[in-house]
Order: C-alpha cells, then structure tokens, then sequence
C-alpha cells in the first residue's frame, strides 16, 4: 500500500519549530540590528539543516518549516494585493491559554496576487535547497481570508466596490488563489496544501450559534467557500495534488474551538473536490469518525498524533483508530500525521526540537507497520 503520489501513508502538517539562533535573529531585524539580507541568509541555513532532518526522519517529501514566517496565514495573506496588514487590540479569536499577539488584516480595495509575492522567492529558495527531492508547500486558503475580515470581525464594512458588487469579492477570492497556484506551479510545486481554521469554528456548536445571533448564516458561508474552493480546483493541473488541513486552533499548545465534523461534513467532504484532508484527530474535541462516510474518493490523513504536548501516543491505540476510521474510509485512501504543524507561529508548541522528531518519527513507524509503507 506504498503511495507514490501524496498525500504520503506518514506525512506533516509542515511548520517545525524554529531554532533558537533563527529567533534570536528575527527578533534582531525587528529591532533594526540586522540586515534583510543576513537574515535570509541564516534562514536558508536553517531550513537546510531541516531538510535534512526532514529526510533523515523518513518524510517523503519536505516542508521549509514555515521559517520565514511570523504566523502560519497572516505573512501569505497580508502580503496579497488590496489587503491591509493592521494592529489590533485584540486576537481575531480567543484561544484557551496563551495569546498570541494582536494583529489582522483588513481589505482595502480589490484582492489580487502580486507577481512580486515574497512566497514565490521563499518556494524559490526551498526548491534550491531540497533539490530534486518532493516539496510540499502550505498557503492558507481563501476562506481564511474572508472569515478574518468578514466574518469574525463584528465591525466589517465592505469597500465601496464589493458593498456594490459582492459576488465580486468571491470571485476575486478564488482567481487570486488560482493565480497563486498557478504561479507556485510554474516555478515547480506538485504539493500544495490549504491550511484552514474556519471549518473548525463551523465545527462549534457554540461558536455558531454566536455567530447566528449576529445574523450570519453559517451554511451559506461554509457552501460559499467550497465554491470558492472548486473554482479553484478547475484550474489545478492533472499532476499537482491540492490539500486541505483543518485545524481548531494552534498556538503555544492551546486552541480555540472545540466539536465533530458533523455540522461540516456534509457540504465540505462530499462536495469540496481538494485531493485530501488532514483532519484534527488527536483528541476528542474533534468528535468520532462518523462524519467520515460523507468523503468520496479524496485521501484522509488521519492526525491521529498530538502536535501539541511531547508525550508519545501509543502505537496499539493509534493502530485501533486508524481501524475504526476505516469503518468509514477504506484504509487505501488513509494516511497518518500529526493533528497539527509543531510551530503555527513562530513561537511553537511546547516540546523541544527532540521530542518533536520523536513524534515524526512515531508517525513514520506506525505507517510501515499498517500500510507497509517503506
């Protein structure tokens, strides 16, 4: 049951805690003691180091870690043409424990992808630095957007153009992701993921009933952005594969929404047409398997292994789940990950880089030992 093409039998989210000495050095150019160009270079170096880790600890394909980035969404969608990168007093969600600090976006004009986007030059670097070896690269997803600026902010106010034509603001979601998909792809991408938090909010009993109480229909807006996402997905060539990671929350361990895939399951697993879906499934916030038997014929990565604490799951527990969920997915089309990146921001989790390969390398053994995969 090797698969040649990913999502791969044991894979990763793929943010990994960052090195001391990179934080130290950011840290630095924020202060204005060190220069743009000292810093990308001791990030080339970093992200070198974990690719070999990477390789070393028996992935099948690499991630650059998210290191050049201050936050898993808000460097890609910030830097998106018509976006405003704005401090705020506030977390756009509260998470349960630590905060991480106040900043969003806003939309000021049209949305659209700049040629000149700095994840270009950073998939540019991590090409040269893996080589010939699989890449896999993470963007947010155009959900991510419209949930941060329309949806969870009780102040939104469209500009003058999308106040008059609102579809626009959809259409214009989905060929800006194209045009970033598309670009990615030119340069040599074959994996790329879509990291998304807004299907866990949709997840929360609680979270939408708050939202219904401001007059938001939340079925309406999760069936928007499935079209969004499959406007997409048409434009997507025959030889990339599109992921979509679910999350509830990741920050310094902590996470923000609690709730089963059942209030989602049907309008997002039967009708988005992605590749895959890395699902939450590390602890009983995320529900049981049952509305798994919604999915078609996309891949489901089960994250059956906490991203968040060092302890290690039990390989004889984490085996019966990926039976159970077979219940409901034929065990072909599952794979194993972690819940979660080990570093949504760059703060990270709380483990040490150690306990952190230890946890990739539990991933990798539990997939030889049920799919054979080696």
């Amino acid at each position: 049951m090797t698969r040649v093409n990913p999502p791969y039998r044991a894979d990763v989210v793929g943010s990994f805690l960052r090195p001391k000495r990179l934080l130290e050095a950011r840290e630095a150019f924020h202060l204005g003691k060190l220069s743009r160009e000292d810093l990308t270079k001791l990030e080339d170096e970093c992200i070198a180091d974990l690719v070999e880790k990477e390789k070393k600890n028996g992935l099948r394909a690499v991630t650059d870690g998210e290191f050049r980035r201050a936050f898993w969404h808000l460097d890609f969608l910030a830097a998106l043409g018509g976006i405003r990168h704005v401090k705020a007093e506030h977390w756009s969600v509260h998470f349960e424990g630590h905060q991480p600090k106040a900043e969003t976006i806003v939309i000021e004009d049209r949305i659209h992808f700049p040629k000149n986007h700095p994840f270009l030059e950073a998939y540019d670097r991590l090409k040269a630095i893996a080589g010939d070896y699989p890449i896999k690269y993470t963007i947010p997803s155009p959900s991510m957007l419209h949930l941060i600026c329309a949806v969870r902010e009780a102040n939104y106010k469209p500009t003058v153009f999308y106040e008059a034509h609102p579809e626009k603001l959809f259409e214009d979601l989905a060929d800006t992701w194209v045009d970033a998909m598309l670009a990615l792809y030119e340069r040599g991408c074959r994996y790329l993921q879509f990291d998304d938090t807004s299907w866990g909010e949709f997840c929360s009993l609680e979270k939408r009933a708050a939202y219904a109480a401001r007059g938001i229909d939340v079925d309406w807006t999760a069936r928007r952005y499935v079209e969004v996402l499959n406007r997409i997905l048409e434009k997507k060539p025959a030889d990339m594969t599109v992921t979509m990671h679910i999350c509830r929350g990741n920050f310094r361990s902590t996470w923000f929404s609690s709730g089963g895939y059942e209030p989602v399951a049907e309008i997002l697993f039967a009708h988005a047409k992605v590749d895959g879906f890395f699902l939450e499934y590390d602890t009983d916030r995320a529900g049981g398997f049952e509305p798994l038997r919604f999915i078609k014929d996309q891949t489901v990565v089960l994250g059956l292994i906490t991203s968040k604490f060092p302890e290690l799951e039990k390989k004889e527990e984490v085996k019966a789940r990926i039976a159970e969920a077979s219940k409901y997915v034929p065990l072909e089309q599952l794979c194993l990950s972690p819940q979660c990146g080990f570093s949504s921001t760059e703060e990270g989790n709380i483990m040490t880089e150690d306990e952190e390969w230890a946890k990739v390398r539990l991933v990798r053994e539990i997939a030889d030992e049920v799919w054979g995969d080696k």
